[in-house]
């Protein structure tokens, strides 16, 4: 019927429903190829700050972090019911989902999968690891069936995987990938605000406005130093790295010492929580976060 609608040449046609039904590869499959994804992902900080108008930005950014970007949360006026909210999605939909579309056996290892990459947003990931720490500490797995329920997460979105990308050798790595998180509210809502590592948070930010503007995003890899992200479009590449206090100098001196050890002339930038307007250091760009977060994306055209 839809394909027959389409054929008239008339409409727009737009697609929803359950991860249970249809993932995007389905749809793909079903309609001959005629079909594009539009990913939605959840408020950006800039549409956050339009939601709530008149706000102090860096006031804004704070209460962005711990709510996401999910605005059904914003209609609960009390933390703790919003957070249940958050914590239902996740658990009674995309978890149901998830299981009934790639038929799960054992949801409650799917669930401390979940738990897992929640806690370790921004680190290396090994699949055999995953398996290594849920069978010492909870349940019997292996890297085969955790690597399988990865894989079914990410195919429903609540996880982006970034692969790891070598500088020097100019070679995409697949081994020990990060994850990243769809919205930061799904995991203050699931593990709390203990222990919250806020440079991982914003890394985490950082990633999916990223993928959110259009770019390949990759981790990467200098030798023995890491980059947090290296974008590219249209052949331009741009360094990134992503921290939350540089005050101190031992730590900028740790942020900018993989980027200055990088012998291209591509830009590079470092993206912290700095509360001060843009700087430059020995041709490093540094920039607040809730800023760059918060323009507009054609004043950074090289980000």
């Amino acid at each position: 019927m839809i394909n027959s609608i389409l054929d008239e040449g008339e409409y727009e046609i737009f697609i929803t429903g359950s991860n249970a039904f249809l993932l995007s590869s389905d749809l793909a499959t079903l309609f001959g190829g005629r079909t594009f994804d539009l990913h939605i992902l959840p408020f950006s900080f800039a549409e956050f700050l339009q939601y709530f108008p008149g706000q102090d930005r860096s006031a804004a950014f704070d209460a962005y972090v711990e709510k996401g970007g999910m605005a059904g949360s914003y209609l609960y006026k009390n933390t703790s019911d919003a957070r249940q909210y958050l914590e239902g999605i996740v658990r009674t939909t995309i978890v149901k989902d998830v299981v009934k579309k790639f038929r799960i056996e054992n949801e409650p290892l799917l669930n401390m999968t979940i738990d897992y990459l929640m806690d370790n947003i921004g680190n290396k990931t090994s699949l055999r690891n995953i398996a290594d720490t849920l069978t010492r500490t909870t349940a019997q797995t292996n890297h085969k069936t955790v690597s399988s329920y990865v894989d079914a997460l990410c195919k429903a979105y609540l996880f982006y995987p970034v692969t790891r990308y070598d500088i020097k050798g100019k070679k995409y790595l697949e081994s020990d990938k990060k994850y990243y998180l769809s919205d930061l509210g799904f995991r203050f809502a699931i593990l709390g605000t203990k222990k919250a590592d806020y440079g991982r948070m914003y890394e985490n930010l950082v990633a999916l406005e990223l993928i959110r503007r259009g770019y390949e995003v990759y981790v990467g890899v200098l030798y023995q130093k890491e980059i947090d992200f290296v974008t590219i479009r249209n052949g331009e590449k741009t360094y990134i790295q992503v921290s939350d206090d540089i005050s101190d100098d031992s730590t900028f001196e740790r942020e900018v010492k993989p980027l200055l050890a990088i012998r291209d002339s591509y830009p590079k930038v470092l993206i912290a929580r700095t509360r001060h307007s843009e700087q430059q250091y020995e041709g490093i760009r540094i920039i607040d976060i809730a800023d760059w977060l918060a323009d507009d994306f054609p004043k950074y055209k090289t980000l």
